[in-house]
């Protein structure tokens, strides 16, 4: 049995604790998925504003990404996950309780400051406290969790809202970021200064600006991001504000059916997370990123094909596969791309240049389905993304491959 106080147990614990976190903070946010459409509505704004409510979350996970990325070298990863727990009781609980539209959008703002920096920060403890060797299997676990979460909130969030109305979700998603707080205080070590301990290296202490033009001169890293981008834009555009009212409108679906299609489809992809992470550290990252694109290109295509709930469902399957798939190969691509001392600024300007994705997504999808119908825009999602894998296989070089 390994001892109690060696550093692959260390390791372990806490990314069983990173695990738990990220889980409740997405459970959470994909409890008002299938509800956060519905909810909009019933402001009686066009669909275009209704992709505003998505796009004012990501536009918060952006521009907290790459301060909270600072914040966190500066005082630590474990306060910047409790703050973000914070931050996301507070937006969450006013999102449940605005009166207008507006401020319905300032509340959904402040709730993504919570969830982006519980994203963001929680990548960079990965990076911490993994090695290239087990890095895509680590991040697979933890995306895995992330992933599996998003999946499974839309189902109690939907019978949450055909039981006690569409703002229950929101009290739902306040409870599980206080828990995220709650844990991130009190149960996660200082991961800051962990890979330094283990390698007996120095950390290294660059200024910011000379951090960011070391990353930005990386090809592989450029491409990564513009991947994640691509898919956050298809993910937050097409999926979580297109998609249900495809399903709702076109196939007749409520809420709980449409949550209980995506919970499915996030079993399924459940299975594929650690197996795809053992690939990324046996045959390189490369290979899966490609292939997940493509994979999410082919589900966007059964989106837009679809005409029964079956039809839905089996999309529905593609798409966590393709989701499992997608989480753990550029998150360690990225953090390959790190040099000695740099995790924080290397995650969060992965995290931050995917964002924009969430709120490019949302708002031109939104506009693109207003002007051609939203069949055109799952047809349009397929194609970006399916583009995008044609890219990173033409021109990103490999990070990591097992020797």
């Amino acid at each position: 049995m390994t001892p109690p106080d060696s550093k692959r147990f260390n390791e372990r614990r806490v990314l069983a604790w990173m695990c738990l976190i990220i889980f409740f903070n997405q459970v959470g946010f994909g409890a008002v998925v299938p509800v956060l459409p519905l909810y909009a509505s019933s402001f009686g704004v066009s669909v275009s504003a209704i992709g505003a409510t998505i796009a004012v979350y990501g536009a918060a996970r952006f521009l907290c990404a790459v301060p909270s990325g600072r914040m966190a070298d500066h005082y630590g990863r474990r306060p910047a996950l409790a703050l973000g727990g914070l931050l996301g009781v507070l937006g969450n609980l006013w999102s449940a309780w605005a009166g207008t539209f507006p401020e319905f959008l300032v509340a959904r703002f402040i709730a993504g400051l919570g969830g982006g920096i519980v994203v963001n920060i929680g990548a960079v403890v990965l990076a911490d406290i993994s090695t290239p060797a087990r890095r895509g299997r680590m991040m697979a676990l933890y995306q895995g969790a992330f992933l599996f979460a998003v999946g499974v909130g839309p189902l109690p969030g939907g019978l949450l809202a055909e039981r006690y109305g569409l703002d229950m979700p929101f009290i739902a998603n306040a409870v599980a970021a206080l828990v995220v707080g709650i844990i991130a205080w009190f149960a996660v070590p200082e991961t800051r200064d962990f890979a330094a301990r283990r390698d007996g290296a120095p950390r290294q202490a660059l200024p910011f600006g000379e951090q960011i033009r070391l990353m930005t001169r990386k090809v592989g890293f450029l491409l990564v991001c513009l991947t994640g981008f691509t898919h956050a834009m298809v993910r937050t555009g097409g999926l979580f504000n297109v998609v249900p009212l495809v399903a709702s409108g076109s196939l007749g679906l409520g809420a709980g059916q449409i949550g209980a299609s995506m919970a499915l489809g996030s079993l399924f992809g459940l299975l594929a997370t650690y197996p795809s992470g053992m690939i990324a550290d046996r045959f390189g990252r490369k290979p899966l990123i490609v292939t997940a694109a493509l994979i999410t290109a082919l589900s966007f295509f059964g989106f837009w094909f679809a005409t029964s709930g079956l039809q839905f469902g089996v999309a529905c399957v593609i798409w966590g596969i393709a989701a499992a798939v997608t989480g753990a190969a550029p998150a360690a691509y990225a953090a390959d791309n790190a040099p000695p001392g740099m995790n924080a600024t290397a995650m969060s300007m992965y995290r931050a240049l995917s964002d924009v994705g969430y709120v490019v997504g949302p708002i031109g999808l939104g506009i693109l389905s207003d002007l051609a119908g939203p069949k055109v825009a799952l047809a349009f999602c397929s194609i970006a993304i399916g583009s995008v894998a044609l890219a990173f296989w033409r021109y990103a070089p490999e990070s990591y491959r097992r020797r």
